[in-house]
């Protein structure tokens, strides 16, 4: 049933609209200064395309209220990351903030907390996080666990074992009162990972202790306790005197839009000098704005005191408050109309136009850094099998060029070695036929090889390519929660829903099973025909 908003009573006050679909499911959440107003204008004022598909999906709103535009800002920035919704800007590095867990067993250990798609976490536990700088989370984990002699064996052993002997841990498996002081190292833990006070108690001890290792020439040693302090730091603990010394001056950002999507560039400038980028899209669906990407990002980046953009986000006054509030300290955003920092969004600015005059989409940069492949995959070549009974079984592949269906370099396989149903070793087949075929022939190979499933799958086909001895990246596309599984990596990389770069995957699978069933249909058809 379609939404009334003529018979809705909607308040006028400001505060958040959590948008739902006949399902009850949670598709967008946004906030207003006038609730009333805000709503009103979906359904009696001109939108873009993508906006008005969204309209389209509303069945209910529910409205929660708030004392100000800021705190609307804020409790809408928490029910965005609760709830995920499918239109709401989902910053596509956010899977790489750190949540750890400390598990419910007798002796608890500390572990990487895993999420699903839905955003639950995985085990039982209790959460802390996020914390930043992601990729090197194990650092941050080993130092916590030496320092509180936290257990790291997955079942506990009869006797002491190595991690004893080396001081790691003291043996609560064997010995009594280490089994006794236990709980009291966990509770010490658990006072660091909330933050405030007992974080700089724990953060001025490892201070100490990272000075002695750089005396004895520890080094190694030195920079592990350094990497654990900065993510620590990541609890927005108090830290006004070291904030000074390790924030950014200024972050800038410079945002270009295209056929209803921006495209946000960031710049990171330190002591004068740029330390970092970003790239980051989103569909400008309903309220998607540079003010919402913005708060988005700062609630998992330190804030400067200075936010240069390239245009004026809108409601820029309620945005400086929730980032001041935040920060707990005055933030300013800018939009310069000349001198040095014109100059460096002007920069920003080039480079987006540089990057789409290129003729590589937004979506292939970004599946190219996610991926770590070192450059976009402008050509991919999908593997998936279509069976229909142990007679019917065929290979298909699909192939996507800048992002777009190349049909003529489409390839059908009919299984020829493998009798069952074996997709494994069928993948295996129609991998090793493919590229036999296209490196014999002096070819060029696709700057990316999908194929369509897990683990297994993408074993099968990393085989048959090192059979060949073909360096082709290869990643697979799992069905069930869109897991991308990567050679050498225990974990599979989990791109957000919204993420282009998953769409790109998601297109090239669909378009080879697509083909692979077509074919198969074909050939039933005529088999059927000639029996």
């Amino acid at each position: 049933m379609k939404y009334d908003h003529k018979r809705a009573a909607v308040p006028a006050q400001p505060g958040v609209y959590l948008m739902k679909d006949s399902k009850a499911n949670i598709i967008y959440i946004g906030k207003a200064k006038s609730l009333r107003n805000r709503v009103s204008s979906y359904f009696t004022g001109a939108q873009n395309y993508k906006t008005k598909k969204l309209v389209e999906k509303i069945a209910d709103i529910e409205f929660v209220l708030t004392d100000s535009e800021g705190e609307a800002f804020v409790l809408e920035s928490n029910l965005i990351k609760r709830y995920r919704p499918m239109y709401n800007i989902e910053l596509k590095d956010q899977q790489r903030y750190t949540y750890l867990r400390v598990t419910d067993e007798e002796l608890p250990r500390l572990l990487v907390a895993r999420r699903m798609r839905s955003g639950k976490f995985i085990g039982k536990g209790r959460i802390y996080g996020p914390f930043t700088h992601g990729s090197s989370k194990l650092l941050t984990i080993g130092t916590l666990r030496k320092s509180f002699k936290v257990r790291i064996c997955k079942t506990l052993p009869k006797t002491a074992c190595l991690e004893y002997h080396l001081g790691n841990c003291e043996a609560p498996c064997e010995i009594a009162s280490a089994k006794k002081d236990y709980a009291g190292h966990i509770k010490d833990l658990e006072s660091v990972l909330k933050g405030g006070a007992e974080t700089e108690k724990f953060a001025t001890k490892m201070k100490d202790e990272m000075g002695r290792a750089s005396e004895s020439q520890d080094y190694e040693r030195a920079m592990e306790i350094r990497d654990t302090l900065r993510r620590l730091g990541s609890l927005r603990t108090d830290q006004k005197m070291e904030y000074a010394r390790v924030s950014p001056d200024e972050d800038y950002f410079g945002m270009r839009v295209w056929d209803q999507s921006a495209l946000v560039m960031s710049l990171r400038q330190v002591n004068g000098v740029i330390r970092d980028r970003d790239r980051f899209s989103f569909d400008l669906v309903a309220d998607n704005t540079l003010g919402s990407f913005l708060y988005q990002y700062y609630t998992t980046h330190k804030t400067p005191r200075y936010v240069v953009t390239s245009e004026e986000p809108p409601q820029k006054g309620a945005l400086e408050k929730a980032l001041t509030d935040a920060a707990g300290r005055s933030v300013s955003i800018v939009s310069p109309s000349r001198g040095r920092r014109k100059k460096m969004i002007e920069l920003i600015l080039r480079n987006i136009d540089l990057m789409q005059t290129s003729g590589t989409e937004p979506a292939l940069e970004e599946l190219g850094e996610a991926l770590g492949l070192g450059g976009p995959p402008r050509t991919i070549e999908c593997f998936d099998i279509s069976n229909h009974g142990a007679d019917f079984a065929v290979g298909a592949m699909s192939r996507l060029s800048d992002g777009a269906p190349d049909r003529s370099g489409y390839r059908k396989f009919k299984i020829r070695t493998v009798s069952g149903r074996d997709d494994y070793a069928m993948i295996a087949e129609v991998v090793r036929r493919r590229y036999m075929r296209l490196l014999g022939g002096g070819g060029t190979a696709p700057d990316l090889v999908l194929i369509d499933g897990g683990k297994g799958q993408l074993g099968a086909a990393l085989g048959a390519l090192k059979g060949m001895a073909a360096r082709i990246p290869c990643v697979s596309l799992a069905k069930k929660n869109e897991e991308v599984f990567r050679p050498g990596s225990p974990e599979p990389l989990v791109l957000p829903r919204t993420s282009p770069a998953l769409g790109v995957l998601r297109h090239a699978r669909d378009e080879a099973h697509r083909f692979g069933v077509e074919y198969n249909r074909k050939l039933r058809s005529m088999a059927i025909k000639s029996g």
